[in-house]
């Protein structure tokens, strides 16, 4: 079947524009007039005018007693005057309406009231309207109160009854229609029953929700559709009914790229106009924008990550735009890259990032590429953007990142950088239940990455387990041969069981580390630097094995999980990790060794306040008893200083 290429790709800012030139405020949606009650972040679609003065009569500012301030003119601390109460001094309470001989409140405190009840004695005059809120002081009648697509907040509504609008006319929600294709795709009411079809091909839909959510979050009101197959009369039919509908944007997910089962956008040139396919950034090239009958038809890539990057920068405007609203701009803080960041010269790239700030710096740590990675959005609390002409930005970078979570968050977030370990993701989440939350962000980079990031103040602390091969002893050695002169802490977090991770039941007979080089064994390693690849050179030294007659071992993961998936999926038969990661996916294991694993941690940092909460917590009974659980740790140690410089 024909293969479409992308023949009408567009910058960014272009297409965005172009999109934005067909429509105006209002278009499409039209008005209503709803109670005023209910129009929180709600767009005004025709301006507001005061219908009453508020407030509507002279009142009492303060709780006292209303005078004519020509009374009260020549009182004074050595000349004391009395008011008779009732005559010439009124008692009376805030927000009251004023005597109308009355022009002036005394306040209570600066009144002494005579032991009968009958005078107050004061010793200060008042000035005419002193403490009090004469007629239209907040609002006069008739004045303009707010203009056209003004966006109403919550106190917005307090000026609007106390003005006598108890009405008012707002943009029309838009309606969005979500059309999810594919014949791959299973719906969330089906998962329990098709549940086993997930490891032939099958996936479960979930891109229509998320859409939908952003659908609201921007204002719109989600019409959410069935699935439909991959077939192009089936998919024409839902475009064209949705196109017929009461809808205002219509969103066809996936079937937007250039493969032969994507019809987006031919159908899209069939009923009306293709604006452009093929927008040149990362994630959400694919994206279609096009109009049919004067609505906006937008192809939404299929992966996780590219459907939201083409909300974002695409549908979200638009949604804003027929509401007469601008979006808030981004809050944007300078920060230090962690790593390299390769990209393309010619398109324009969105990295999610992890940012923390790591003594005076603010670091942004990447998280791992992939346009199917929906976790790249659920961990993530900002974005870098790459431009259009670069190729890349070097690690310790200085960069501009747009926050998309509270900026406080900054200093709520500890990075670690290097080894990685399950018992991470329980210290993780004993940090989310604290008070204050801490969000935690790992990059696996191995321990000796990690050693280097923290000796250059790129993170808080790093996981590291290296063996020193001539004494027994693990990491000091390392810390003083690469990073001389660093001034840290070296902690133990656990001690662990590293061993060959191999399939439920063995099936290839695999007993130690010599049937690494039968033929008929595949073998998934770790990446240079990591202390789990340092084990197993010293393994095969010792042994005397030569690691080029292993097949795979130039084959790298970044973490003992993705070792066990490596296993799990049959890409290999068997990978060097911990007991814990094997138990996780029911895989079988075969001891090697124990371990120590520890945390190292810059010593200008010891006594912060987030890495006082992970002291806490890895010496509390519940995330020891956790770790336990999860098997071949024991944390004899835990706590332990082992080094300081």
């Amino acid at each position: 079947m024909k293969r479409r290429i992308y023949l009408k790709m567009m910058e960014l800012s272009k297409a965005r524009r172009l999109l934005l030139s067909r429509f105006f405020p209002g278009d499409l949606v039209g008005e209503e007039e709803i109670d005023s009650r209910l129009a929180c972040q709600r767009v005004l679609s025709r301006p507001v005018f005061a219908k009453v003065s508020s407030p509507g009569f002279h009142s009492a500012a303060m709780d006292g007693y209303a005078v004519l301030s020509e009374d009260t003119f020549n009182a004074r601390d050595d000349s004391p005057i009395r008011l008779t109460i009732g005559k010439e001094a009124i008692p009376i309470n805030t927000g009251f309406k004023m005597p109308s001989d009355k022009n002036a409140v005394i306040m209570v405190e600066h009144a002494i009231e005579s032991e009968d009840g009958k005078t107050i004695e004061i010793r200060s005059p008042v000035f005419p309207w002193q403490n009090v809120r004469k007629v239209g002081e907040d609002i006069v009648s008739r004045e303009l109160l707010f203009p056209t697509n003004h966006l109403l907040a919550p106190y917005d509504l307090g000026a609007l009854l106390s003005s006598g609008n108890v009405r008012v006319w707002v943009w029309k929600r838009p309606i969005v229609a979500v059309i999810p294709t594919g014949s791959e795709l299973i719906s969330e009411d089906e998962i329990e029953e098709k549940k086993e079809k997930l490891a032939d091909g099958f996936t479960i839909e979930s891109n229509s929700s998320v859409l939908c959510s952003l659908t609201e979050r921007f204002g719109g009101i989600p019409r959410p559709h069935k699935i439909v197959e991959d077939d192009r009369e089936r998919i024409f039919e839902a475009v064209r009914e949705a196109v017929d509908s009461d809808a205002h944007v219509i969103l066809v997910n996936a079937g937007s790229s250039a493969g032969s089962a994507d019809y987006t956008v031919e159908i899209i040139e069939a009923l009306g106009e293709v604006l452009c396919h093929g927008i040149t950034m990362m994630p959400g090239k694919p994206t279609i924008i096009g109009i049919i009958d004067k609505k906006p038809v937008i192809g939404i890539p299929g992966y996780p990550v590219s459907a939201v990057m083409a909300f974002e920068k695409i549908v979200a405007p638009l949604l804003l735009r027929l509401q007469g609203r601008d979006r808030e701009p981004p809050i944007k803080v300078k920060a230090i890259l962690s790593k390299s960041l390769p990209s393309r010269s010619g398109i324009e790239e969105f990295r999610r990032v992890i940012a923390g700030k790591v003594g005076e710096r603010i670091v942004a740590c990447p998280i791992k590429k992939g346009a199917g990675s929906i976790t790249t959005l659920t961990r993530a609390n900002g974005i870098l953007r790459i431009p259009l002409e670069s190729e890349g930005i070097r690690e310790e970078s200085l960069v501009e990142i747009e926050l998309i979570r509270p900026w406080q968050d900054l200093d709520r977030t500890l990075i670690v950088i290097g080894s990685h370990d399950l018992s991470l993701d329980i210290l993780k989440d004993h940090l989310k239940k604290g008070t204050p939350s801490i969000q935690m962000a790992s990059n696996h980079v191995g321990s000796l990455g990690g050693i280097v990031a923290v000796s250059k103040g790129l993170c808080h602390m790093a996981g590291t387990h290296l063996l020193d091969e001539e004494t027994g002893d693990y990491n000091i050695s390392y810390i003083k041969r690469y990073v001389k002169g660093l001034k840290a802490v070296l902690v133990n977090l656990c001690y662990r069981q590293q061993g060959l991770i191999v399939q439920k039941g063995n099936p290839k007979a695999i007993e130690n580390i010599h049937d690494l080089l039968r033929d008929d064994v595949t073998f998934v390693n770790r990446q240079k630097g990591s202390g789990t690849r340092v084990l197993l050179d010293y393994q095969l030294r010792r042994l005397g094995l030569n690691p080029s007659r292993i097949s795979g071992y130039d084959n790298e993961e970044y973490t003992h999980m993705a070792v066990a998936v490596s296993v799990l999926s049959k890409k290999a038969d068997c990978g060097l990790g911990i007991l814990s990661a094997a138990r996780a996916l029911g895989l079988d294991f075969i001891p090697v060794v124990e371990e120590r694993y520890d945390l190292l941690i810059p010593r200008d940092l010891w006594s912060s306040e987030v890495i006082e909460a992970v002291m806490d917590i890895i010496n509390s009974r519940s995330f020891k008893d956790e770790v336990e659980a999860l098997g071949g740790y024991s944390l004899r140690d835990t706590g332990k200083v082992f080094f300081e410089s």
